[in-house]
């Protein structure tokens, strides 16, 4: 449990901000620290083949040690932290013993973790959690799962007599900014399955996850001086208010729970020339995630065909898929890890993610990969934190499917 987190403070110190205007892989150079000292850490343990490829992806191989078959198992997660709010000198707190009560992040500009807000919090009441001095992200997405998985493999290289099959481990770059998997390489990886460890509550497993797309809208107006502009004026700021009024109200994150889907405008800028609205789109349901990215089309061509000067300019991309489809025929991979849960004291809460993890991705790529918790609430932000006993459990977790696989 020290070495645990000893670990994960470190890591959470170490800036790996993903870009996503960037196009180099990994998207910041600074994603090669925590790299190297991973590369470092894992080399010191025993693994072989430990390798950091130009791409930022790290791979190693914990040989078996028992004479049967048994299936080749990867666990995977992510270096990198969401560009959403700054990674950068991350000073994490630790609060002994939570009361229940609110926690003040930082007194000084009045910033509190509450209950009242996060009611889940009250589920940790007398357990050590995790938390941000209130100024920055934690990076417990996806630094807990780093350390989990690390701590896993060394308990392993410490304890030779415990049997276990071939294991795998990868960490990736840049996945916050949906290109954890492109430069993957699931060939010289070589796993028969894989697990992500980047999920958020303890006991949760999941495999299913959104649908998704990336819509990037361009409004061409005409700019006129507004005491003369009758008649003439095309403001492509007015035009984006129109087009965003005519998406679905309701369908919208704040709006929306378990397999409900949605459309998230979540950038815009702009002025009476041109505006331009990045929004994300997403549903679990194959048809109806192809019917959101008709009615955006639908509503672009009739503002097109009803506002004269106008041009809309949209581009929609598909970004992964829902893994569902790709571990149905491989099951087993869900439920051994559910028991292996149930088998280290918590009930599974088996959900659907509402978002997606490198497994979706790499699913589809030929490596079937659920995700399994690796403890933390409230990714992104200030607020984030993670209990220390739900890390616990999730390295409990990791070493008990390895046990089970090796049964």
């Amino acid at each position: 449990m020290e070495k645990l987190v000893e670990r994960f403070l470190n890591y959470v110190k170490i800036d790996t901000e993903s870009d996503p205007n960037s196009d180099t892989c990994p998207s910041t150079k600074k994603q090669f620290n925590l790299a190297k000292v991973l590369v470092d850490e894992l080399t010191e343990m025993g693994l072989k083949d430990v390798s950091l490829d130009d791409n930022g992806y790290i791979m190693a191989v914990l040989p078996s040690n028992i004479e049967k078959k048994a299936p080749v198992i990867g666990f995977i997660a992510h270096m990198d932290t969401s560009p959403d709010t700054t990674g950068k000198n991350v000073n994490p707190q630790i609060v002994k013993n939570y009361d229940g009560g609110d926690i003040v992040l930082n007194k000084n500009k009045n910033i509190v973790l509450s209950p009242k807000d996060f009611p889940e919090l009250e589920i940790y009441e007398g357990e050590d959690i995790i938390t941000t001095d209130g100024t920055t992200l934690l990076g417990a997405d996806d630094k807990a799962g780093v350390a989990e998985i690390m701590t896993a493999m060394e308990y392993l290289t410490s304890n030779p007599d415990i049997k276990h099959g071939t294991i795998k481990v990868g960490f990736t770059p840049d996945e916050e900014i949906g290109r954890g998997a492109d430069e993957f390489d699931v060939e010289k990886f070589d796993a028969d399955f894989a697990y992500t460890i980047d999920g958020g509550q303890v006991g949760e497993i999941e495999y299913e996850n959104f649908n998704a797309a990336l819509a990037k809208v361009t409004i061409n107006g005409r700019n006129v001086h507004p005491g003369t502009a009758k008649n003439k004026m095309v403001n492509s700021i007015t035009i984006a208010m129109q087009l965003n009024s005519m998406l679905p109200k309701n369908e919208v994150p704040e709006y929306t729970e378990g397999y409900e889907g949605f459309f998230h405008l979540n950038k815009i800028k702009g002025n009476v020339n041109q505006t331009n609205l990045e929004y994300i789109i997403r549903d679990h349901d194959k048809d109806k995630f192809e019917d959101k990215k008709k009615t955006m089309e639908r509503i672009a061509k009739f503002i097109n065909d009803s506002i004269e000067g106008c041009i809309i300019e949209l581009d929609i991309k598909d970004q992964y898929y829902n893994m569902t489809e790709k571990i149905e025929p491989v099951m087993h991979i869900v439920e051994t890890a559910q028991k292996a849960i149930k088998e280290i004291g918590i009930e599974p809460i088996t959900m659907p993610i509402r978002g997606g993890t490198d497994g979706a991705r790499l699913s589809y790529m030929g490596l079937p990969c659920p995700n399994i918790f690796a403890g933390g609430h409230n990714f992104h932000g200030r607020y984030e934190y993670v209990p220390i006993g739900s890390m616990k459990k999730a390295v409990e977790t990791i070493l008990k499917i390895i046990e089970l696989y090796a049964q």
